[in-house]
């Protein structure tokens, strides 16, 4: 309730992002959490302050830190990342105390388009499902289509295609259907 709070607090007052707000909120990435592009890290190794940056993670994918240049972090978790840093930085310092965090999670967007009453872009601090993506777009409008949405997921060089039945999933049937979107997946509301 009091991250709820908070997080309704920082939006309207100061307009900051969702992704801000959860930071804000002590609801940060976990060792697992894929780095994306927009997302910004900070890296810092201990007593050094030449070796403190905030970084964006570039389009591309790339990130550039001091001694080291420039090398690919979206896709790796931040242990995978940090280590590869430790590695390519060790060549220049002995031993050093490296710390790699998320300081904004800018990368995790879903699009929600087609009869819904708030379409758009949305960013996600935690994992959602379908029907927790649906509400985050204002529900479906009366002219929707509950029968034939779908869900659409890049994979690799490839488009997955998931059907979703607004109408079993609400009665409890199907429930198989209320997947858990991941990063870049795009909900069609015919």
């Amino acid at each position: 309730m009091k991250k709820m709070l908070l997080f309704t607090f920082c939006v309207l007052f100061w307009g900051i992002t969702v992704a801000e707000a959860a930071t804000e909120g002590g609801s940060s990435p976990g060792a697992d959490y894929l780095i994306g592009p927009g997302d910004v890290l900070d890296i810092s190794i201990w007593k050094d302050e030449a070796l403190t940056k905030s970084v964006l993670v570039l389009p591309d994918g790339r990130i550039s830190f001091p001694l080291i240049g420039i090398l690919k972090a979206a896709g790796k978790t931040l242990p995978d990342l940090k280590k590869e840093i430790e590695v390519k930085i060790s060549k220049y310092l002995t031993d050093p105390v490296l710390t790699v965090g998320v300081n904004q999670v800018n990368s995790m967007i879903i699009y929600i388009i087609g009869r819904v009453n708030a379409p758009g872009k949305f960013i996600l601090n935690s994992n959602v499902n379908v029907l927790q993506a649906l509400a985050m777009a204002g529900g479906l409008n009366p002219f929707a289509k509950k029968s034939s949405i779908k869900i659409f997921r890049q994979d690799g060089g490839k488009t997955e295609s998931f059907p979703f039945n607004y109408d079993e999933v609400v009665r409890g049937s199907r429930l198989d259907q209320n997947i858990t979107l991941q990063r870049g997946d795009v909900l069609v509301v015919p």
